[in-house]
Order: C-alpha cells, then structure tokens, then sequence
C-alpha cells in the first residue's frame, strides 16, 4: 500500500520555483523529521544491547555496551540535533528575508530542500561505517544552510 505523502500533490515548480515559503517550511518539517528518524537506529542498538528500564537512570551509562554500529547511531542522533541547530534559524531567516526581497531562486529552494536528504544519507552513511559517503553528506549539508543564511542576509541587508 503506497502512503502518498503531503507535498507530493503539489507541482515540481511550486517546491522549486514558486513560493519560495513552501520548500523553506517543508525544509524545517523534513529536517526536524530527520533528528526523530535517527532515533530508529538509536533504538535498534539499544535493543542490542538489552536496554532494560533500569537504564533509564543512567541511559549513557549503557553506551559501553552498544555494538560499533550502536555507537555510531548515537553520535549521528547527537550531531543530527548540533545541524539542526545551525539549519532552523537558517530557514527562519529565509522565510523572514521573503518580504524584504529575497526572491525565489531555485537555488535557494533546492538547497532547503537538499539538506534534509543529505542528512539523511548522513545518519545512514554514520551508522553503515561509510565515512566519505557520511563526510560528503556532512558537507554538502552544511553548504545548504550556510547557502540559506548567505541568501537570507543579502536579502536582509538590501532591504
């Protein structure tokens, strides 16, 4: 059974061309969905690990008796919160430089629309033990914000 998703219906150039909102808060969207997906196999390696509820008191305590791959989700779930950080204001800044003038550049949307996907393939690239693939997506993901708040400021200060 195929689960459409919401912002399938609408057409390619509204995401990448038209209102240049939409790609921004489908940006803030994925990439906060992204930080609650790398908790799937945060979870799994505690499993592994016979996480019990007595581990709840301590549950860093516990990290010793992850397997590597364990370990390796739960420094991509960490770093997903640190992108998080640095991307959300980015986009907020974006949406905010809209009215002041910041037009809509395909440019601008892709990028907002890449950095969920690159992080993503970050947290898989982490937990697979792929570093370039994981450092590729690392990067090219903290090019997409670091795009957005170039934008967002030029816009910003022409206004």
């Amino acid at each position: 059974m195929d689960l459409p998703l919401p912002f399938m219906d609408l057409p390619v150039p509204l995401l990448l061309t038209g209102d240049l909102r939409v790609p921004l808060a489908w940006s803030l969207v994925l990439a906060g969905a992204v930080v609650m997906l790398s908790l799937v196999p945060l979870g799994a390696g505690r499993a592994k690990a016979d996480f019990t509820p007595a581990d709840l008191a301590a549950p860093r305590a516990m990290f010793e008796r992850l397997p590597a791959w364990g370990q390796r989700a739960s420094w991509a779930h960490q770093n997903c919160f640190e992108a998080f950080t640095l991307h959300a204001p980015a986009c907020l800044l974006c949406l905010l430089a809209v009215p002041a003038g910041l037009t809509a550049s395909p440019l601008v949307a892709l990028a907002a629309l890449l950095h969920p996907a690159l992080r993503l393939a970050y947290v898989g690239a982490y937990v697979a033990n792929q570093p370039l693939l994981r450092s590729f997506s690392w990067i090219g993901a903290l090019l997409c914000t670091a795009l957005l708040y170039s934008e967002g400021l030029k816009a910003l200060l022409r206004a």
